[in-house]
């Protein structure tokens, strides 16, 4: 589905919580939202989160919002809430091999259907973050910037991030020349220092660009052998 359901209309001014409302007015009554973090990295795993908060006070999260607009501190503190308050959380990881194995738009669908599946409660509708999720036998709407304008996509956003960060703060013990407690993996001229002065390590993604010229390979072709994806 790419329009709301008939008879469901959301104020420009409803807030963040509006179309939460809007459609449970509606018999809506589990609304996922859903969300990555990692897509455009070029290291570190590909991480999606999923979240159906409850109707009420209940399911507000004090300071919630897009996870891109918060302090790591924040984010720190609206996952505790959101894990805390939420009817079902899910969280799913799509290590880089299969991100190159898959391709990241490939990657990206198939880590949202995943955390959807693995919510314990079973969903009655989906936003998603730009991007439509087909084959989830529910119905949904794809937003643009929807983890700015909807509270479970924002939950979903924070979840996705916090537990990415965690994971590359975790690889730069692993890894400290390149130094992913800072960056986090995506390519930054810090980042690309280090690439070019390292080549790739084993959580690098073979499909970028950046990362295939310091490993000396040719071009990107259509499709990976997996002698190039490091195990």
């Amino acid at each position: 589905m790419t329009t709301l359901p008939k008879g469901v209309t959301v104020r420009r001014d409803a807030g963040l919580y509006g179309y939460e409302r809007a459609l449970r007015r509606v018999g809506m009554t589990h609304v996922a939202g859903v969300d990555e973090a990692g897509r455009g990295a070029c290291a570190g795993p590909l991480v999606a989160g999923a979240v159906i908060l409850p109707d009420g006070k209940a399911g507000q999260v004090p300071g919630l919002a897009d996870s891109k607009l918060l302090t790591a501190k924040a984010r720190e503190r609206c996952y505790d809430q959101v894990v805390r308050r939420a009817l079902a959380w899910s969280v799913v990881v799509v290590e880089p091999a299969e991100c190159d194995r898959l391709g990241m738009h490939v990657a990206n669908i198939e880590a949202l259907r995943r955390a959807l599946a693995r919510l314990a409660v079973r969903p009655s509708y989906v936003l998603t973050d730009g991007f439509p999720v087909d084959g989830l036998e529910v119905p949904g709407l794809a937003m643009w910037k929807g983890d700015k304008m909807t509270a479970c996509i924002a939950a979903a956003s924070v979840v996705a991030k916090v537990t990415r960060d965690r994971m590359m703060l975790a690889e730069h013990e692993r890894w400290p020349a390149y130094d992913f407690d800072v960056h986090k993996g995506y390519c930054t001229d810090l980042h690309q220092a280090a690439l070019d002065e390292h080549g790739p390590c084993p959580i690098h993604r073979y499909r970028f660009v950046n990362v295939r010229r310091a490993a000396g390979l040719p071009e990107l072709p259509e499709t990976l052998t997996l002698e190039e994806v490091p195990s």
